[in-house]
């Protein structure tokens, strides 16, 4: 089974274009920038070359882990592989090409991906920020809009990933 790059690629813009749309004047910049304590002024002044940058190498990392998660096919090639090895071969590659011929095509879609996207960001994702957050003394709205981010990011990248990658 071969892992779509380009897909992954294109799935790692996600989070930079809802990032934009989620945290920009169109839904929540005001609620956020309040909850940060930032100001127009001290949003001046970063990398944000390297800002974005970096957020898309941590985005591509994250839709790398986000395909074991809305692929189920990809548990059955790990799990034929002989110890030690890192491609399939022999009666095992004839087990995995019988196996995909009958079930590759089996919950490959746009929604099982977002389903799944979503299971991960309330399940992985919101239980992480929230703990952060109580420590941090943020409050419940902060939570609310920073996981309601990652919930929907990870949900249209899973899409994409399940559909496509």
């Amino acid at each position: 089974m071969e892992m779509n790059f380009l897909i992954l690629a294109l799935a790692a813009l996600v989070p930079l274009v809802m990032g934009f749309i989620w945290y920009g004047p169109m839904l929540f910049q005001k609620a956020w920038m309040k909850q940060m304590g930032f100001t127009e002024e001290s949003m001046k002044g970063s990398n944000m070359g390297l800002i974005f940058f970096l957020s898309y190498v941590f985005s591509f990392m994250l839709a790398f882990f986000v395909q074991f998660i809305v692929i189920h096919q990809m548990g059955a090639y790990s799990s034929m592989l002989e110890s030690g090895a890192t491609e399939l071969a022999g009666a095992s590659l004839a087990d995995f090409e019988a196996f995909m011929a009958k079930y590759g095509a089996n919950y490959r879609t746009f929604k099982h991906g977002v389903l799944h996207g979503v299971l991960a960001g309330i399940g992985l994702v919101l239980p992480v920020l929230a703990t952060q957050a109580m420590f941090e003394k943020k409050t419940v709205k902060y939570v609310a809009i920073n996981a309601g981010y990652w919930i929907v990011t990870i949900a249209l990248m899973g899409g994409i990933i399940c559909q496509w990658g």
